[in-house]
């Protein structure tokens, strides 16, 4: 049932005439054991089948959301960092009529110098539908309607979000786990041994980390032979990843959100399960980036929402723990 679910939310995805299309690696084996860390605790149980993003968020893909809800940004959707020689998105025009576009050569690469709350925007509006879906409610609901929400600190994902910024089990799960032994690696390209930091290759169990390929991020999938077991790409090195999961920085009292599989610019030991870092959610920096996650709703429940909204599409035409 899980599984035809995850059918429908994929149909109902593909189906919609919408800007941003992601590929989804689909997460099974719901129920599994955790992975325990000395001294950290125990991470990537999860107790659903979820999608989770193939590759992290582009700048091509992060570009069509800035056309469609940043044509004035109040929300801070984008930061002029991203036309640097290092980033992706460059942007025309005054505010109310801003367009922005990809440099060239630089469309697939990861986008940076992105927040915590660009991110879950971002979730919301591929929650929404895409085109003109809300980035304040949704997966998400943000108060306060400025860069910084007001509820940032602690804002939760919602009950039946559906697609969303991972949390920590589901990113952890997707990059260390095998199915086929019932165990976690210890790095992210399917192997126990310290991934090699090195510049593209075809080469297996390697990374865009330690500087090798430059101090910049890489092309979505520019080590086709170091995915994860289920399949997910770049969860080791070329940047953080965002996740949900909320620290608190005991000295100032700030919350914070966790990141990721290091970035290129870190060492290989930054890719390990064992290793996870902090940031401030509204603080961004040219190695940070994210990936999605599509939730598979309850059955039942799943089944009756999405093949509803499978035939309102037919009806429309198919419309569209430490700080850094």
């Amino acid at each position: 049932m899980p599984r035809l679910c995850l059918l429908l939310l994929s149909l109902l995805i593909a189906s919609s005439v919408s800007a941003v299309t992601m590929d989804w690696t689909p997460i099974g084996d719901p129920g599994n054991a955790c992975d325990t860390q000395p001294s950290q605790g125990c991470f990537g149980s999860v107790g659903y089948g979820y999608n989770i993003g193939t590759y992290e968020v582009t700048n091509a893909e992060y570009a069509e959301f800035l056309n469609a809800k940043a044509a004035s940004d109040p929300l801070g959707l984008y930061n002029t960092n991203m036309a640097q020689t290092n980033g992706g998105i460059a942007r025309t025009g005054s505010d109310g009529s801003f367009t922005y576009y990809t440099i060239a050569g630089r469309e697939n690469n990861t986008v940076n110098y992105v927040s915590f709350y660009d991110a879950i925007r971002f979730a919301n509006w591929m929650d929404n539908g895409q085109g003109s879906g809300d980035t304040e409610t949704g997966s998400y609901t943000l108060l306060g309607g400025t860069p910084v929400p007001s509820n940032g600190g602690t804002v939760p994902r919602n009950a039946g979000a559906t697609i969303a910024v991972t949390n920590e089990n589901e990113w952890y799960k997707a990059a260390y786990y095998d199915s086929f032994s019932s165990s976690f690696f210890d790095y992210p390209a399917g192997a126990d041994a310290e991934t090699v930091c090195a510049a593209p290759t075809p080469a297996s169990n390697r990374a865009n980390c330690n500087v090798a390929a430059g101090f910049n991020v890489t092309s979505a999938g520019s080590y086709p032979n170091s995915a994860s077991p289920y399949g997910t790409f770049d969860q080791g090195g070329n940047v953080w990843e965002w996740n949900e999961t909320i620290g608190v920085d005991n000295t100032f009292g700030t919350y914070l959100r966790q990141l990721r599989g290091g970035g290129f610019n870190q060492d290989a030991e930054a890719l390990a399960a064992w290793f996870s870092a902090y940031q401030y959610p509204g603080g961004w920096d040219n190695n940070i980036g994210f990936r999605l996650v599509m939730v598979v709703p309850e059955p039942g429940k799943g089944l009756l929402m999405f093949a509803g909204l499978l035939g309102l599409a037919g009806l429309n035409g198919l419309r569209s723990g430490r700080a850094l």
